[in-house]
């Protein structure tokens, strides 16, 4: 057993509704990556749309935001798929990180994608969209392996387990892997600081 400490993941989940399925999916993941992961549920639908206008008087909303991101390890990005695309909710949260110039909190930063649809293809052209932004922006994005979840309703049952062993094993070894990238990336970082002090 590893005395590794675990990696902080700030978590973003592209809906704020109490029934949604991708907040659902997100504690689940949560929860079975717990032993190595510590999850960090950001909330983003209090962040005003962004304004360049207002981007040097940034809102405590925003501010908020940024610090959790900050702190963490890595990033993971829950996403529905509204249209063919990324939730607006996403999209305003990845603007204001980089907003005021020099001051972007997703360069440097590990970055995962994933989501969950009741279609076949689950969220997948939203994910691409959401890949595409991060790399724009300077997260280090994990490619593989990708999730692509289509959900049913017993998937997760009230405990939050994923009930289904194939999937459970699936998906652990994705969060496996976000660990690994996330433990060796905070290595990389400490030693940085040492050699900078």
């Amino acid at each position: 057993m590893s005395n590794s400490p675990k990696s902080k993941v700030a978590v973003f989940v592209g809906s704020s509704r109490p029934g949604s399925i991708n907040r659902k999916f997100a504690k689940a993941l949560g929860k079975l990556g717990a032993a190595k992961l510590d999850f960090q549920l950001v909330e983003v639908d209090d962040l005003p749309f962004f304004d360049p206008e207002r981007e040097n008087n940034v809102p405590a909303s925003v501010q908020r935001m940024k610090e959790a991101v900050a702190a963490s390890d890595a990033v993971l990005f829950v996403t529905p798929e509204y249209n063919r695309g990324v939730p607006a909710v996403l999209k305003n949260a990845l603007d204001w990180g980089t907003r005021p110039w020099g001051t972007n909190v997703w360069d440097g930063k590990l970055a995962s994608v994933t989501g969950t649809s009741p279609g076949v293809i689950g969220t997948a052209v939203a994910q691409h969209q959401m890949r595409t932004m991060l790399t724009a922006v300077g997260a280090l994005v994990l490619g593989q392996p990708e999730v692509y979840l289509a959900y049913k309703p017993e998937l997760i049952d009230e405990d939050g387990n994923i009930t289904d062993e194939q999937t459970a094993t699936f998906l652990q070894s994705y969060l496996d892997k976000l660990a690994l990238f996330a433990g060796r990336l905070s290595v990389r970082d400490a030693q940085r600081q040492t050699q900078a002090a």
